[in-house]
This record gives C-alpha cells, sequence and structure tokens, in this order.
C-alpha cells in the first residue's frame, strides 16, 4: 500500500498547528500588506489581518511562489510515496492552475495529484477530511483525487456580507451600487457553488439574511445533496465575530430538527475570501457525507 500525504492550502481554514494534529501538510498563503508580504498562520494571524483591514491598509493577496511549493513536496516525498494536494478553487484563485503545471514536472515522476474539486473554506476543509480517510483506507493519490473530483459539486456555502465597501474596493460591485446598498442598509447574501463567488439575494436586516441562508441551505439539501439533512455536513464560517457564529447555530440546531448541535462546525472564513467581503461576514455551508463503506469510483 502506498504513503499517501495530503496537503492543502491556509484557505482551507486549517491551522499549522491543526495541520500537524492531523498529520498533513498545509501551504501557508502569502499576503502583500502595505507592500510587505505576510504569510497566513506563520506571520499574519487573523486577529492582525482584521486590524489592517479594517485600518484601510492595502491588502492584496497573491498565490506561493514555485519554489515554495516544490520545496514542500520535496520534502513530504522524502517520507511519502504520492501527495494529494487540495487548494482553493481554480475559480477563485490562479494558485490551483500553478500548482497543477509544477505537479507535471518530470523532477516529480507523477507522484503529485492536484485536486480542482472547486472549494475553499470549510467545504475545502471537508475534503481534507475525506481525503485522509480515503488515505487509510488505502486508497492512492490517483484514487483520493478521483474520488474528491466525483464529489465535486456536493456542496454550497452562502455568505452574509455586512458591508459592502470591501466587495467596491476589489471591483465585484460599482461605486454606485455599493453606496445605494449603504444608503438601504443592504446586507447581500452570496453563494459560492462551484467556480465563482455570485450574489444570491439582498436582505435588509442580519435576521433576514440568516433566515434566507437557511432557506437556501434547506433547498440544496433537498435538490443536490439529498433530502435526508442527516446525511449531510453542516458548518458555519464566518469573519471576526465569532459570537454571531455561535448565535447563528442556536438558529440553524432549531432549523434542522434532530441534527446534532455539536455536530455543527464553526470555522473561521479563509482570509483570501474575507478580503473582498470584510468583517462581521457569516455563512453557511451544507456538504454531503461520503459513504466510505459503499463508495465505489466511477469507472471511466
Amino acid at each position: 500500500m502506498k504513503k499517501v500525504a495530503i496537503m492543502t492550502d491556509s484557505n482551507s481554514g486549517i491551522t499549522q498547528q491543526e495541520g500537524k494534529e492531523l498529520g498533513i501538510f498545509v501551504v501557508p498563503m502569502p499576503f502583500v500588506i502595505d507592500q510587505k508580504t505576510y504569510f497566513e498562520d506563520i506571520d499574519l494571524s487573523q486577529e492582525d489581518f482584521y486590524k489592517l483591514l479594517m485600518d484601510d491598509s492595502d491588502i492584496m493577496t497573491t498565490q506561493p511562489t514555485p519554489d515554495s511549493y516544490m520545496q514542500m513536496w520535496d520534502k513530504a516525498l522524502e517520507e511519502y510515496d504520492e501527495i494529494v494536494y487540495i487548494p482553493m478553487s481554480s475559480g477563485l484563485s490562479g494558485s490551483c492552475s500553478s500548482a497543477y503545471t509544477m505537479s507535471t514536472y518530470e523532477r516529480f515522476d507523477g507522484r503529485i495529484f492536484v485536486v480542482d474539486n472547486q472549494r475553499i473554506s470549510v467545504t475545502q476543509r471537508q475534503s481534507v477530511y475525506d481525503a485522509i480517510e480515503f488515505a487509510k483506507r488505502g486508497y492512492d493519490g490517483a484514487q483520493i483525487r478521483d474520488a474528491l473530483m466525483q464529489t465535486k459539486w456536493d456542496s454550497t456555502i452562502y455568505i452574509m456580507v455586512d458591508t459592502l465597501k470591501y466587495l467596491k474596493k476589489g471591483g465585484r460591485v460599482t461605486p454606485a451600487a455599493a453606496a445605494l446598498g449603504t444608503l438601504l442598509k443592504l446586507k447581500p447574501v452570496l453563494q459560492i457553488h462551484g467556480e465563482k463567488l455570485d450574489a444570491y439575494a439582498k436582505a435588509r436586516t442580519v435576521a433576514q439574511a440568516k433566515s434566507i441562508m437557511i432557506d437556501a441551505a434547506k433547498k440544496d439539501i433537498a435538490s443536490f445533496l439529498g433530502n435526508d439533512y442527516k446525511n449531510v455536513w453542516l458548518e458555519i464560517a464566518y469573519t471576526k465575530d465569532v459570537e454571531l457564529a455561535n448565535s447563528f447555530r442556536d438558529e440553524i440546531a432549531e432549523a434542522f430538527p434532530g441534527y446534532p448541535k455539536e455536530d455543527i462546525m464553526i470555522n473561521p472564513l479563509s482570509l483570501s475570501v474575507s478580503c473582498h467581503i470584510g468583517e462581521n461576514a457569516l455563512a453557511i455551508a451544507v456538504c454531503k457525507k461520503i459513504d466510505y463503506d459503499n463508495f465505489k469510483l466511477n469507472e471511466e
């Protein structure tokens, strides 16, 4: 049986310490802030990031350098036969495509398998958990990649944005639309399903936005995730305000009776997403559970 290393990037929300505890590798994503480069969870914490963000610092996401990838891969391959690398969605960053190109270099001899299953944040984290389980069950790198690709559409995220300031700054809404939205005190709800971060709905209050997100999650569970919500992971992500996330968990538990409240995971949103949506955002994610015992890879 091949020894397979699981690797992801910090967009999954998995910290360096959590990576060590899980026995996986985490690529820290770089940020350029006021012309200085920082690395998430190395010399840039969640607290420092939001302080800089709210101080209107010039923050730009960027890709890891080719050398940083290859050094981590070389080190991992000293101990492992293969690597499964699970980066953030190619629809949200070019880092996935860059990693795939480098994985084809002759020096790696086909031992690196890059997964582009269009996920980020808590759903990307779940893909890492799934990959770990598949590796424990004896799947090789190619099989783990194929399994994660086979289930790529089985998740979605809905995000309530507290302010349009950062969407305007990133060019995702026009200044006029941002000004109107601010005047009307709108709370946009965005959706991540597949490659893009798209507008989903508009709310006037936080309570209305949370209701919209819960209803959207229920519809997705009924349509493409199967009718039994006990067969999905319900997850919460947030930016900065963990108390808002904790109270949202109470509401979700009430909306999904019988679903164990303690199983509703709460994790910070990726800083790469936070750059575009700002503080006090809130998200719900639904992710179909994989039945590992009965899972079968599609035959080509």
